[in-house]
């Protein structure tokens, strides 16, 4: 079934139903719009809950270490992700659906438009037809009444007696031409009436019925568009249910991961004093002390018992640097800490140290590459934080031993103290060493190829492009540098992180 066919005379009903199309998509846009501030303004108040309770500051990252603290806070990453995830609902369905139904809603109004100035034009020339039709019938319709008129009068003209035969002819004369005039006018209304009709008949049956299945087209269109529209509307919230259930997975597995043994087994290392249970009170015997002409007023005070120190409500004490003012189990543990940042930081300095002794002697057998005195400054430094790291970690590897009361004291500082003592002993021939075989012909110890290109404009450098495969002459120490030799044989160190290691 077509518009044009059983329509033909409903052009009101279908500018009606037209216009209730469009007005339908453009509520549907103002819904999804306010969806889409919906869901915005619930993933901000997400994020805004989400940092609201997350843990900040130093007392709330030891309280992370306990598994039910860590699970929270897990949620509450989780939680945010989650909130990301409806922004992205709202971003999407901004762009995938208010902005091209807007777009191509001011489609349709402009064909509608267009469709119904074509039907307007159409009628119009119709109308304009039919009043040449209707001049033309009046004016023959009045000839051919004056026609008759005079046909009439010629015959009463004829048939006087006291009329003269000039009269007569003059009657006849005037009736044959407005006979003759009727005539034409009959012959131009009967052109004029074939011709609306030729009109009218193209207009209902062609011009009408093509505009009103064209509008039909139009609004079926936007039908299956809005459909489109309205399936999209749920498709992009399930586009990102994955990761919404992979984010709600991990809320439950943050609740499945907590253990409540090993908090409490944590709670229980971190505040265990180490002092022993207090001993049995002593019973005192005053009656000794009772004197006959005495009163009770006379009578030895009684001693008081000291406090429980382990119970007692102890204002903070000043802190100590070799943290005396804890209990011994927490004072061993922070003792051991102290010294396991000290032990990396050295270690880290000596790395330092070496690989600046390394350049040295670099520069020093390849001048063109750099002046040795030049890193003597750095040497320096280096070499006094070793000394002063060095020293601290004596210190703190002695207040330790008292701490652990000489029970397991070579043990818990053995490892320190060798590292110590190596650190100390190094000889200078270590350089030297490397000096003798930096002399010799020596073995790349592995390939890379150049991520960046790297310009070497400071001393020992080397300059490389990207792309290029290169010879690793010595690897990265630590300081984030490393030695390799191109294949023009230009040789000097470069950033560790401008190249990828080759299989």
């Amino acid at each position: 079934m077509e518009w044009g066919a059983d329509l033909w005379d409903q052009y009101d009903q279908i500018d009606k139903h037209t216009l209730t199309g469009l007005d339908l998509v453009d509520r549907y846009i103002k819904f999804v719009k306010e969806r889409t501030e919906i869901e915005q303004n619930y993933a901000k108040q997400l994020r805004s809950l989400s940092k609201k309770y997350a843990k900040r500051g130093s007392k709330e990252e030891q309280d992370l270490k306990f598994s039910n603290h860590a699970s929270l806070q897990e949620i509450l990453n989780e939680l945010n992700d989650y909130a990301g995830q409806r922004e992205l609902i709202a971003e999407n369905m901004m762009t995938g659906i208010c902005a091209e139904l807007t777009k191509y809603l001011q489609e349709l109004k402009q064909e509608r438009k267009t469709h119904l100035l074509d039907a307007k034009k159409a009628q119009q020339v119709l109308e304009v037809s039919f009043k040449q039709l209707e001049s033309t019938k009046k004016r023959y319709a009045k000839e051919w009444a004056e026609a008759e008129k005079a046909t009439q009068q010629a015959e009463k003209t004829e048939s006087d007696l006291n009329a003269t035969k000039i009269d007569v002819e003059k009657a006849k004369q005037h009736a044959h031409h407005r006979t003759h005039a009727a005539e034409e006018f009959r012959n131009d209304y009967a052109a004029q009436l074939q011709k609306y009709n030729k009109e009218q008949n193209a207009y209902y049956y062609s011009e009408i019925p093509q505009i009103f299945n064209k509008m039909q087209d139009m609004d079926e269109r936007r039908i299956r568009r809005l459909a489109g529209a309205y399936c999209q509307f749920s498709d992009i919230e399930k586009n990102v249910l994955p990761i919404i259930t992979k984010c709600l997975d991990g809320i439950s597995a943050a609740g499945k991961k907590i253990n409540d043994k090993q908090d409490s087994m944590l709670f229980i290392e971190q505040h265990k004093s180490g002092f022993e249970r207090p001993a049995d009170v002593d019973y005192e015997d005053y009656t000794q002390g009772i004197k006959p002409a005495t009163s009770d007023s006379s009578l030895n005070p009684p001693k008081v018992r000291a406090k429980l120190w382990p119970f007692s409500k102890k204002s903070k004490a000043h802190a100590a640097e070799d943290f005396s003012h804890l209990p011994p189990e927490q004072r061993k543990k922070r003792l051991q800490g102290k010294i396991d940042d000290i032990t990396k930081d050295l270690q880290k300095t000596q790395d330092q140290s070496e690989a600046l002794e390394k350049m040295k002697g670099v520069y020093e057998h390849n001048p063109q590459m750099g002046d040795p005195s030049s890193l003597e400054p750095q040497i320096s430094e280096t070499a006094q934080n070793i000394g002063r790291l060095t020293a601290e970690l004596a210190k703190y590897e002695t207040w330790l031993s008292e701490a652990v009361g000489g029970e397991d004291s070579s043990n818990a500082i053995n490892n320190n103290t060798q590292h110590r003592v190596a650190a100390a002993s190094q000889p200078q021939g270590l350089y030297s060493e490397f000096d003798d075989e930096f002399e010799d012909v020596e073995t790349p110890v592995g390939q890379c190829t150049a991520l960046y290109t790297f310009e070497g404009n400071s001393e020992g450098t080397v300059s490389i492009t990207e792309g290029e495969m290169l010879s690793i002459m010595e690897d990265d120490k630590g300081d984030g540098w490393m030695r390799v030799l191109r294949g023009s044989g230009e040789e000097g160190y470069i950033p560790s992180s401008y190249v990828k290691h080759s299989p």
